[in-house]
Parts: structure tokens; sequence; C-alpha cells
């Protein structure tokens, strides 16, 4: 990530995707998500990239066995 602004805005869009999106991914928490881009740094610059490559990533599920 370029500065802590950029990840900053990049997480409030993401949640508001998802809260937008509630839908998508029944059962699943904002927090625990949030908390995991954060532990991974590599995941997160994927998701940016995504994002400037004008896609728009969401969350639709989350793997139990591999967290």
């Amino acid at each position: 990530m370029d500065s802590k602004d950029n990840y900053d805005n990049l997480l409030h869009l993401l949640k508001e995707r998802f809260k937008t999106y509630m839908h998508r991914h029944e059962g699943l928490k904002w927090e625990e998500i949030q908390k995991k881009l954060k532990e991974n740094k590599k995941k997160l610059e994927s998701v940016r990239q995504m994002e400037e490559s004008g896609g728009e990533p969401d969350v639709v599920g989350f793997d139990e066995n591999s967290g």
C-alpha cells in the first residue's frame, strides 16, 4: 500500500460494499474479514489492484478449512 490513508480508504470502501451486498455473504462478519485483510498485506494488495483495475472485489464465502 502506498500510504495509511490509501489503506484506510480501501478498507472503508470494502466495508461499505460489504454492507451494501449483505445477501452475497450471509453469516459473515465484516470485522473478521477486515482482520484477515490486515493480517495479510499480500491479499490486501491484491484486492487493491483489483479495485484499481475497475473490478469491485467483494466477499462471497469463507473456507472453514483454510480460514
